[in-house]
């Protein structure tokens, strides 16, 4: 008979913290620490666009003031798309890393004007989730965390932005791992496990719970754990320590 040949193995799905179906109930206890946050949308897509990518590796307050700073040097995205570089990196300095985002926020805008004919995003909104998601991907400079902003931000679709304290927390709770196989888990890959974790109705509230949790308790370098409305639930927090009995006089 001839051989046949070797079954490969199945690959193992990745083994998942309990964390994971008790989502809700995290968003549950950050809705009642924090406030339910309640969607509005921000800006217009391109202008969303642009300012996350201003927002990279940088605080809100910072992309914040670079972006009014861009807003007030240049009249139309065709002024920006067109100044000199110098000209637009000295413009959105607050921001940092303006010498790397000046260009990738022009060639963003190029592909946006050569592609669409204008700068109104607003088609986005009627496309179906994965199309307008590789639309938005497809642009120049353009990752997961900036199409997820424009999509949940300025046109209210599901789609889960993950920034560094939603990276961050997450982890911390166990609803991603700290590896993908043999690589490091990475926010690109975090973008599509938590999607499939939360249900898509809870992604804002989800977003913007583990934002407000990792800037003022779940800090990176000292979070607050004796704080923490999630401390009974995080794999990451410190055990209390059993009280020793008093020792015994001799």
């Amino acid at each position: 008979m001839p051989k046949t040949a070797a079954r490969s193995k199945p690959a193992r799905a990745p083994k998942q913290h309990p964390n994971i179906v008790r989502i809700p109930e995290i968003i549950a206890r950050l809705d009642e620490a924090y406030g339910v946050p309640e969607w509005r949308p921000h800006h217009d897509p391109t202008s969303e666009l642009v300012l996350t990518i201003l927002s990279q590796n940088t605080s809100d307050l910072n992309s914040g003031r670079a972006f009014a700073r861009l807003m007030q040097a240049f009249s139309t995205w065709d002024d920006v798309i067109d100044a000199p570089l110098p000209k637009l990196i000295e413009a959105i300095q607050p921001g940092g890393l303006a010498p790397t985002k000046a260009p990738r926020i022009q060639a963003a805008l190029r592909d946006i004007k050569q592609r669409n004919g204008s700068f109104d995003l607003s088609f986005l909104a009627d496309l179906p989730l994965d199309e307008a998601r590789a639309w938005l991907r497809s642009l120049h400079g353009v990752g997961p965390k900036t199409v997820a902003c424009v999509l949940m931000f300025a046109l209210g679709r599901p789609a889960m932005p993950v920034d560094t304290h939603v990276f961050r927390v997450a982890m911390r709770l166990g609803l991603i791992p700290e590896r993908a196989g043999k690589a490091a888990m990475t926010p690109e890959k975090a973008h599509v496990l938590l999607e499939a974790a939360v249900a898509p109705e809870d992604f804002y509230a989800f977003h913007i719970g583990l934002i407000k949790h990792g800037r003022r308790t779940c800090a990176a370098q000292r979070p607050r754990c004796p704080a923490c409305v999630l401390r009974d639930l995080c794999p990451s927090a410190p055990k209390p320590q059993p009280e020793r009995p008093p020792a015994r006089r001799r």
